[in-house]
């Protein structure tokens, strides 16, 4: 557990090889509704603002439809949008396909997750690959929650319109899961996100303040 919560501070000392960093406000609004005894349905919602790129940077819209199989494993797959800026003009714009699966021991959950990437500036699919682990330490009873969280990025193919095969990024948070309401809670958290540099590219550092709200109808 000790190890988890201090994912973040095992990177501090990389903004002196970060050639370039950033600053970054995350927001997200998830909401989940069961359609069966064991299917749900999720609609997803992410606004990122960057200093770097001048204001809002990155949208995200998406569905996800989930089954549980067993007790703690669940398998999904989904849609998702994906728009970004820089200094207010639209980038390339891209289409993701994703599956999932994702396994809870206790406090521990882990996911794989892999997406097929579809952008407007090529015809080529970019497969990656997503392993998240996160911890979960309660506070108390139907109350808050610490969390800490690792992801990787591995990409598996190189694209013509930018992707690179290889070990891409790395991300890692902790914060505080709060809840608002009986069906409603909101994760605070920082977020560190170290990008690998690419082709001669610098290598980036991104800090992140996140802000995420849940609903579970």
């Amino acid at each position: 557990m000790r190890a988890l919560l201090a994912l973040p501070l095992l990177f501090a000392p990389l903004p002196a090889l970060a050639q370039r960093t950033d600053e970054q406000l995350w927001l997200a609004v998830n909401a989940s509704t069961a359609i069966g005894d064991r299917e749900r349905l999720t609609l997803e919602s992410i606004g990122r603002f960057s200093d770097r790129a001048g204001g809002f940077a990155h949208s995200e819209f998406g569905v996800l439809g989930s089954v549980t199989i067993a007790k703690g494993v669940e398998i999904a797959a989904g849609y998702r949008h994906v728009e970004d800026w820089d200094q207010g003009r639209a980038l390339p714009n891209e289409e993701r396909l994703r599956q999932m699966v994702t396994v809870t021991l206790g406090n521990l959950l882990t996911r794989l997750r892999v997406e097929q990437r579809f952008n407007s500036s090529g015809p080529a699919i970019g497969v990656r690959v997503r392993p998240l682990l996160r911890f979960t330490l309660p506070l108390a009873t139907k109350g808050p929650a610490l969390f800490a969280q690792h992801e990787s990025f591995l990409n598996v193919n190189d694209t013509r319109w930018g992707q690179r095969s290889g070990y891409e990024r790395m991300r890692n948070q902790a914060g505080v899961t709060v809840p608002l309401a009986k069906q409603l809670s909101a994760d605070i958290a920082y977020l560190n996100q170290y990008r690998f540099g690419r082709d001669g590219a610098r290598d980036q550092m991104d800090h992140a303040a996140v802000l995420s709200l849940s609903l579970n109808l």
